[in-house]
């Protein structure tokens, strides 16, 4: 009786640590960050970064240059978070993609005195990574006393929407048992197309239309001559285990961000393509580097309410469905852009839906309640997140 016994505990133990792992799988491998605090004074502020689960953090930054920029590992922000600070901040903005990358503008000389993390404990149920400043008697490198920060851009006509087929032509892409990619990816831009159009509340463009190849570049000079509001390349995965399958999204890495940078500064007429002064080539370079953050920040929201719409119409998933690269395709430093992987090519029930005509719709249905997620919040109100009160 007695072994019987210990055996029904052990298997009640079993099935909550898999129901409890049940649901970490199926909220995501990332936790949010769900806000950022501030407490104290001009001599020491405390920031506090309340967290779904726990962190890593590593300093980028640590204040000499007038900021403080900390990137926390397995978490990200539910969306754009970003506001005015208190004491010896002036401003954060928190952006995602791989991870959450805190950027705190100082308001004077400060350092970093202290960062750890709190784990729930005496009544608070979360995660807080917690970043003491002290004020400092060095001030920090001189920086352009304003510089007016990138906004999203607010039309009278209906947003344009730029969808790219992914391949073509000499380069089909992925095959699987009875299909190529270049063909699935083109049914699917032209179903996602229809979806958009018939919703009346959009403009749409392909970067192709036929079985033809565009240049990596071209597809993002399209997005970007066109002055589209989002951009969105339609892809299908492949593996070597054909078991593996489900959709995943793809943003730009802080890595990409920087080689966008650097790629789109070789032109002579850059200052001009993005609109900036042009009197300061400092100050533009600094416009340059908002612009893209703000662009990050935008396609990593998109990313996130896509995957949510994808879920709600049972999509198949990867575990690890948000990721980020430095993909050629999502190096335009003004427009919004994602790619998403449709599933997977090598796997036979993937496949089978990507060739099948509803289910392929159904799909692109999912797609196109997304983006008009997307735009609402766009529209809407942001969200206040910074509190004044101290951490207890």
């Amino acid at each position: 009786m007695r072994d019987w016994s210990m055996t029904a505990v052990a298997f009640v133990a079993f099935c909550f640590v898999a129901l409890a792992a049940g649901r970490g799988f199926a909220s995501g491998a990332m936790g949010d960050v769900r806000a950022v605090r501030f407490g104290g004074d001009a001599e020491r502020t405390r920031v506090v970064i309340d967290l779904d689960r726990s962190a890593r953090g590593a300093v980028i930054e640590d204040g000499g240059q007038g900021r403080v920029i900390l990137s926390l590992s397995g978490v990200a922000p539910p969306r754009a978070l970003n506001g005015g600070g208190l004491g010896l901040v002036r401003t954060y903005t928190v952006t995602g993609g791989g991870g959450a990358r805190i950027d705190l503008t100082l308001a004077g000389g400060a350092e970093i005195e202290r960062r750890f993390l709190l784990p729930p404990g005496d009544g608070v149920d979360h995660y807080r990574y917690v970043l003491d400043l002290k004020r400092t008697s060095v001030a920090p490198a001189a920086r352009p006393a304003t510089i007016p920060v990138p906004q999203t851009r607010r039309r009278t006509e209906r947003p344009l929407i730029v969808i790219d087929a992914g391949h073509g032509g000499n380069d089909p892409g992925a095959s699987g048992a009875r299909s190529r990619e270049s063909v699935l990816t083109l049914a699917a831009a032209q179903a996602l197309k229809t979806e958009l159009e018939r919703t009346g509340r959009y403009r749409v463009r392909l970067t192709r239309t036929d079985d033809s190849y565009v240049a990596l570049y071209r597809r993002v000079a399209v997005a970007r001559q066109a002055d589209a509001d989002l951009f969105i390349s339609l892809h299908a995965d492949a593996g070597a285990d054909p078991a593996t399958r489900g959709a995943s999204v793809y943003t730009l890495s802080d890595q990409g961000a920087g080689r966008a940078v650097r790629e789109f500064t070789r032109g002579d007429n850059w200052r001009q393509e993005l609109n900036l002064p042009g009197r300061d080539p400092s100050v533009d370079r600094i416009l340059l580097d908002m612009t893209q953050r703000a662009t990050q920040n935008r396609s990593a929201q998109f990313a996130r309410l896509l995957l949510g719409r994808l879920e709600a119409a049972n999509r198949p998933l990867l575990r690890r469905s948000h990721r980020d690269a430095g993909l050629a395709v999502l190096l335009a430093p003004d427009v919004p852009a994602v790619l998403l992987e449709m599933g997977f090519i090598t796997n036979p029930e993937d496949e089978r839906a990507l060739n099948d005509e509803r289910s392929r719709r159904a799909m692109m249905r999912a797609v196109a309640q997304g983006i008009e997620r997307y735009f609402a919040e766009q529209t809407a109100q942001p969200m206040v997140t910074a509190s004044t009160a101290e951490e207890g």
